[in-house]
């Protein structure tokens, strides 16, 4: 009689055990593993200052993945995000020229954002078309228009006290952007984790239509996360352009790879269904310390882009492998 192992269901081990095993505690042994690289590999890297800098490198697309999180665990996806950021910002510099004030200019970012999202969502959950092409076109659309506006130009003369959202400190080297992300990754993860509209976030990813059939509004509850994703986007336009202190239509030019790639780092599957908020924010602190060590070393930012194409498809196919190898 050959020996067997004993298969123990997650739901039988204990919590700390099911802890261990977590993606999340693995993230944050590659998050410890890069820190200490990191470390080694520059000695400006330990200076406290610097670590503050390194947040930037961050915190705006985490904010966006925070959304993207839900919106992916749904089932769907946005890749205009990047281009709402840009209309965003156009809108807010075009705004500027008229002598609109830090607040003015801060609802336009927001209002921006929230219309862009309201458009996706509307061609998807009324119109019923496919998330990932509606996304792509208005990829295109969203920063074609803020081309047209600007062309090779830039907006610029934002007034001084708008610099706060993106280049203020809250308190020591804790910047304000910081303070901001943390606050809404709390958010978010009561929204998902805690609550009945998180639950049918969870439903609809796994079973669309058998959420309908339950009575969840699977519709109304996918248009949320649209809106959601374009606040959001808007969020991260005010901060962007408050810390570059002017606006390119360039500007967040490439972010939805690296905003997809936090999302699915972080454990969320790409088709659907589960995930975790912690893991994505474990995932912006690591996909964060890769990119600081590398700007760090000089890396060019195209070798960063490699990495980042790279860790993606990495992370997406080891799940593959390991169940192949496992048989």
């Amino acid at each position: 009689m050959t020996d067997r192992t004993r298969f123990i269901p997650d739901r039988l081990q204990s919590p700390l055990e099911r802890h261990l095993k977590s993606w999340e505690s693995l993230l944050i042994l590659v998050a410890v593993a890069v820190f200490i690289a990191n470390s080694f590999a520059s000695p400006y890297f330990l200076n406290a200052w610097n670590l503050s800098d390194a947040t930037f490198n961050f915190t705006e697309k985490a904010m966006i993945a925070l959304a993207m999180a839900l919106l992916i665990i749904s089932g769907e996806i946005d890749l205009s995000v990047a281009s709402i950021i840009a209309l965003a910002s156009t809108a807010m510099g075009a705004a500027v020229q008229f002598g609109v004030d830090t607040p003015g200019l801060v609802l336009i970012g927001l209002g921006v954002g929230l219309i862009c999202g309201a458009f996706n969502g509307f061609l998807v959950t009324v119109m019923g078309l496919p998330s990932i092409v509606v996304t792509i076109g208005t990829m295109s659309l969203f920063r074609g228009i803020s081309y047209i506006m600007l062309g090779d130009q830039a907006y610029r003369g934002y007034p001084p006290d708008f610099a706060f959202f993106g280049q203020g400190y809250v308190f020591w080297v804790i910047s304000f952007e910081f303070v901001l992300f943390a606050i809404l990754a709390v958010i978010h993860a009561i929204l998902l984790h805690k609550t009945n509209f998180g639950r049918a976030v969870y439903a609809i990813g796994n079973n669309p239509t058998g959420a309908l059939f339950s009575g969840i509004r699977v519709a109304r509850v996918k248009f949320i996360l649209f809106l959601l994703a374009g606040l959001m986007a808007g969020i991260a336009a005010i901060c962007l352009t408050s810390r570059l202190g002017s606006t390119r239509p360039s500007i967040a030019f490439g972010w939805e790879l690296e905003i997809v790639t936090m999302v699915v780092l972080g454990g969320v599957s790409i088709l659907g269904g589960s995930g975790s908020i912690l893991g994505v924010v474990i995932a912006a602190f690591v996909m964060g310390l890769v990119t600081f060590g590398l700007g760090l070393l000089n890396v060019p930012g195209i070798v960063m882009s490699i990495v980042i194409g790279a860790l993606l498809i990495s992370v997406i196919a080891l799940p593959r492998l390991w169940q192949t190898w496992r048989g």
